[in-house]
């Protein structure tokens, strides 16, 4: 037993070694992990330029990511009991690396998760669909468990990471819902609880009247200025190719 204020009976050898190649390890899976945002980020990046460049709309309004630190990601492994086994617990714990997705409207939330998941190099482990079915407390988004090739110098290795894809009405709740939870350790009044809840339901209103307004004016849009600039760019082609003969 270690008595407070009293050093600590130093390592044995073997002891020294172990704790070593453990740091070591974490220091590794980390890095992996960093390795597995990284790759997503720029998939999600060359999707929105995409959509820009030959819907003109842009869904994704924003992107942020984490990977867990040393101390968050040891409290997980003591309260789920997992061994200190890297192999373990790069497989049970899920959520070491996280990206979330904020898109403007519902519509572009299930676009952009069907269009990131199809590339064939993602191997879908688990979808929650949290929209269509919220939490109790109005919680909601999009839950994608996903594996993702990340290619080293001894070959690929797959690593697990979160990808939540959500609105922003969702995020701003959701943001909220974690400060109070937060504050109050988990334990919300009762009275709060019932408001985050009808927030939950005023921000899926909103959702959905934003999106109805949305449509109307892309459809308007569509039909006052589409054609004309296709018309123009299609003229644009045809001299050119005049030209070239």
């Amino acid at each position: 037993m270690v008595v407070p204020g009293e050093p600590a009976e130093p390592l044995t050898p073997a002891q020294a070694e172990k704790v070593q190649r453990l740091r070591t390890d974490f220091s590794r899976l980390l890095m992996h992990h960093r390795f597995a945002i990284d790759e997503v980020l720029t998939k999600v990046s060359i999707l929105r330029e995409e959509f820009l460049t030959l819907h003109r709309y842009n869904p994704i309004e924003h992107i942020s990511s984490r990977v867990k630190t040393p101390r968050s990601l040891l409290e997980k492994i003591t309260r789920r009991g997992l061994p200190l086994d890297i192999d373990v617990i790069r497989t049970a714990i899920t959520d070491i690396a996280g990206i979330r997705i904020t898109c403007s409207f519902i519509a572009d939330t299930y676009r952009v998760l069907e269009t990131l998941t199809s590339q064939n190099d993602i191997r879908v482990i688990e979808i929650k669909d949290y929209i269509a079915h919220p939490k109790p407390n109005g919680y909601k988004s999009l839950h994608a468990i996903l594996e993702i090739p990340v290619f080293l110098s001894d070959g690929p290795v797959p690593i697990i990471c979160e990808v939540q894809v959500r609105t922003i009405a969702m995020d701003f709740w959701a943001s909220l819902e974690h400060k109070i939870h937060y504050k109050y350790a988990g334990d919300v009044p009762d009275r709060l609880v019932a408001e985050l809840t009808r927030a939950a339901a005023v921000a899926g209103e909103l959702d959905l009247k934003m999106e109805q307004l949305h449509n109307e004016v892309r459809d308007a849009d569509a039909t006052d200025h589409g054609n004309d600039l296709d018309a123009e760019l299609l003229r644009l082609l045809w001299n050119l190719s005049r030209d070239e003969e």
